[in-house]
């Protein structure tokens, strides 16, 4: 049984699928497999930016944990840094991805695999560039 996701499985299909290196015949650039329809160009966007996400926070998580163990109430933070992790991509991802597939679906263009890992990890790495500047805290 696949993982789940609109249509083409889970995260092992988006990696498997991503063919970095386009198939040429006949004069002509195919990519296997383009994402079509909405829910699978929303799906794999939210997937890479959930994915890069994790794997910003979870090192930072570790490294908190390693860092703040001896302390009351430090440890804890921790946690929280990995649920941020979670919960910012669940939240904004969504929207963020969602937006992003109804554009391409709306100018009736397909989305190749690739592209969806750009807009997923380029959604991950707007959100480190505006907390490392702090650009929120000047409004």
């Amino acid at each position: 049984m696949e993982g789940g996701g609109p249509g083409r499985g889970g995260l092992l299909h988006q990696i498997l699928s991503l063919r970095l290196v386009p198939r040429v015949g006949n004069g002509t650039t195919t990519y296997s497999s383009p994402l079509s329809t909405f829910p699978e160009m929303w799906y794999g966007v939210f997937l890479w930016a959930l994915v890069f996400s994790l794997s910003f926070h979870i090192p930072a998580a570790l490294l908190a944990l390693f860092t703040l163990r001896h302390h009351k109430y430090g440890r804890f933070m921790s946690v929280s840094l990995l649920l941020m992790g979670i919960v910012g991509p669940v939240t904004a991802g969504i929207l963020t991805s969602a937006a992003i597939a109804g554009v391409y679906r709306a100018a009736g263009k397909k989305m190749i695999p690739f592209e969806a890992l750009i807009l997923g990890v380029g959604q991950t790495f707007c959100v480190v560039v505006v907390s490392f500047l702090r650009i929120l805290a000047t409004l």
